[in-house]
Protein backbone atom coordinates (compact mmCIF):
# COMPACT_ATOMS: atom_id res chain seq x y z
CA UNK A 1 0.00 0.00 0.00
CA UNK A 2 1.76 2.95 -0.95
CA UNK A 3 0.31 6.33 0.36
CA UNK A 4 1.12 10.12 -0.91
CA UNK A 5 2.96 11.64 1.53
CA UNK A 6 1.39 15.19 0.13
CA UNK A 7 -2.31 13.80 0.95
CA UNK A 8 -1.28 13.08 4.08
CA UNK A 9 -0.07 16.24 5.22
CA UNK A 10 -2.79 17.78 5.55
CA UNK A 11 -4.06 14.75 7.86
CA UNK A 12 -1.03 14.99 9.91
CA UNK A 13 -1.27 18.92 10.33
CA UNK A 14 -5.13 18.55 11.79
CA UNK A 15 -3.88 15.89 14.23
CA UNK A 16 -1.20 17.85 15.32
CA UNK A 17 -3.14 21.23 15.24
CA UNK A 18 -6.05 19.26 17.74
CA UNK A 19 -3.68 17.87 19.75
CA UNK A 20 -1.57 21.22 20.72
CA UNK A 21 -4.21 23.91 20.25
CA UNK A 22 -2.20 26.44 18.25
CA UNK A 23 -1.52 26.72 14.43
CA UNK A 24 1.84 27.73 14.09
CA UNK A 25 3.21 25.25 16.58
CA UNK A 26 1.22 22.75 14.31
CA UNK A 27 2.53 23.70 11.43
CA UNK A 28 6.39 23.17 12.91
CA UNK A 29 5.21 19.62 14.48
CA UNK A 30 4.18 18.75 11.40
CA UNK A 31 6.97 19.65 9.12
CA UNK A 32 9.18 18.13 11.97
CA UNK A 33 7.16 15.01 11.11
CA UNK A 34 7.88 14.61 7.74
CA UNK A 35 11.31 15.71 8.27
CA UNK A 36 11.90 12.78 10.62
CA UNK A 37 10.29 10.45 8.61
CA UNK A 38 12.37 11.43 5.48
CA UNK A 39 15.33 11.49 7.44
CA UNK A 40 14.89 7.67 8.01
CA UNK A 41 15.53 5.68 4.74
CA UNK A 42 14.74 2.42 6.87
CA UNK A 43 10.77 3.66 7.12
CA UNK A 44 10.56 4.05 3.66
CA UNK A 45 9.96 0.14 3.54
CA UNK A 46 6.66 -1.69 3.88
CA UNK A 47 3.06 -0.77 4.17
CA UNK A 48 3.46 0.97 7.73
CA UNK A 49 4.35 4.75 6.09
CA UNK A 50 0.68 6.02 7.58
CA UNK A 51 1.18 4.71 10.97
CA UNK A 52 4.57 5.60 11.14
CA UNK A 53 3.57 8.90 10.66
CA UNK A 54 0.99 9.29 13.24
CA UNK A 55 3.06 7.93 16.03
CA UNK A 56 6.07 10.47 15.19
CA UNK A 57 3.19 13.03 15.26
CA UNK A 58 1.77 11.79 18.35
CA UNK A 59 5.37 11.84 19.97
CA UNK A 60 6.08 15.70 18.74
CA UNK A 61 2.60 16.73 20.04
CA UNK A 62 3.33 14.80 23.50
CA UNK A 63 6.68 16.21 24.01
CA UNK A 64 5.09 19.31 22.95
CA UNK A 65 2.91 19.44 25.72
CA UNK A 66 5.12 18.65 28.75
CA UNK A 67 7.11 21.36 27.41
CA UNK A 68 4.22 23.63 27.57
CA UNK A 69 1.64 21.74 29.93
CA UNK A 70 0.79 25.24 32.31
CA UNK A 71 -0.81 26.83 28.49
CA UNK A 72 -4.58 26.34 28.59
CA UNK A 73 -6.35 26.31 25.01
CA UNK A 74 -7.87 29.51 24.22
CA UNK A 75 -11.36 30.49 24.40
CA UNK A 76 -12.31 31.85 21.63
CA UNK A 77 -16.13 32.13 21.81
CA UNK A 78 -18.35 34.03 19.41
CA UNK A 79 -19.50 37.79 21.11
CA UNK A 80 -23.10 39.45 20.43
CA UNK A 81 -26.56 38.33 20.82
CA UNK A 82 -26.84 36.92 17.70
CA UNK A 83 -24.83 33.64 17.64
CA UNK A 84 -26.33 30.89 15.16
CA UNK A 85 -27.26 27.91 16.18
CA UNK A 86 -24.88 25.80 14.36
CA UNK A 87 -21.63 27.70 16.29
CA UNK A 88 -23.78 26.45 19.58
CA UNK A 89 -23.96 23.32 18.25
CA UNK A 90 -20.27 22.92 18.04
CA UNK A 91 -19.27 24.50 20.92
CA UNK A 92 -21.75 21.76 21.94
CA UNK A 93 -19.92 19.10 20.32
CA UNK A 94 -16.07 20.93 21.51
CA UNK A 95 -17.51 20.69 25.14
CA UNK A 96 -18.31 17.21 24.71
CA UNK A 97 -15.32 16.53 23.08
CA UNK A 98 -13.17 18.37 25.74
CA UNK A 99 -14.50 16.58 28.29
CA UNK A 100 -13.43 12.67 26.73
CA UNK A 101 -9.73 11.39 28.05
CA UNK A 102 -7.00 12.00 25.51
CA UNK A 103 -6.98 8.44 23.78
CA UNK A 104 -11.36 8.31 23.24
CA UNK A 105 -10.58 12.21 21.83
CA UNK A 106 -7.59 11.08 19.87
CA UNK A 107 -9.18 7.98 18.62
CA UNK A 108 -12.47 9.73 17.35
CA UNK A 109 -9.64 12.58 15.61
CA UNK A 110 -7.94 9.52 13.75
CA UNK A 111 -11.50 7.84 12.66
CA UNK A 112 -13.50 10.77 12.09
CA UNK A 113 -11.94 13.84 10.89
CA UNK A 114 -8.62 11.84 9.40
CA UNK A 115 -10.13 8.87 7.92
CA UNK A 116 -7.15 6.71 9.32
CA UNK A 117 -8.42 3.06 8.60
CA UNK A 118 -8.98 0.87 11.43
CA UNK A 119 -6.69 -1.18 10.66
CA UNK A 120 -3.89 1.56 10.90
CA UNK A 121 -5.41 2.91 14.12
CA UNK A 122 -5.69 -0.69 16.17
CA UNK A 123 -1.88 -0.94 14.95
CA UNK A 124 -1.22 2.58 16.11
CA UNK A 125 -2.74 2.34 19.66
CA UNK A 126 -1.92 -1.61 20.03
CA UNK A 127 -5.10 -3.04 20.11
CA UNK A 128 -7.28 -5.47 17.52
CA UNK A 129 -10.00 -3.58 15.09
CA UNK A 130 -12.66 -5.22 17.02
CA UNK A 131 -11.68 -3.24 20.21
CA UNK A 132 -11.27 -0.08 18.21
CA UNK A 133 -14.63 -0.36 16.54
CA UNK A 134 -16.28 -1.06 19.47
CA UNK A 135 -14.64 1.82 21.38
CA UNK A 136 -15.44 3.94 17.89
CA UNK A 137 -19.60 3.04 18.57
CA UNK A 138 -19.31 3.72 22.36
CA UNK A 139 -17.89 7.05 22.12
CA UNK A 140 -20.64 8.25 19.35
CA UNK A 141 -23.45 6.28 21.02
CA UNK A 142 -22.22 8.35 24.45
CA UNK A 143 -21.34 11.58 22.39
CA UNK A 144 -25.24 10.98 21.03
CA UNK A 145 -26.74 10.71 24.16
CA UNK A 146 -24.34 14.03 25.67
CA UNK A 147 -25.52 15.87 23.11
CA UNK A 148 -29.31 14.66 22.90
CA UNK A 149 -29.51 13.70 19.04
CA UNK A 150 -30.79 10.82 17.17
CA UNK A 151 -27.80 10.72 14.98
CA UNK A 152 -24.44 12.36 14.91
CA UNK A 153 -23.37 13.71 11.73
Amino acid sequence: MAIDLREEYDKIFRYCCIRVHDRHTAEDLTQETFLRYLERPQYHTGNKTLRLLYTIARNLCADEYRRHSSQQLPEDLPSGADVEEGVLESLSLQQALSELPDDDRELLLLRYVNDVPVGVISGLIGVSRSTVNRRLKRLTEDLRIKLGKEELE
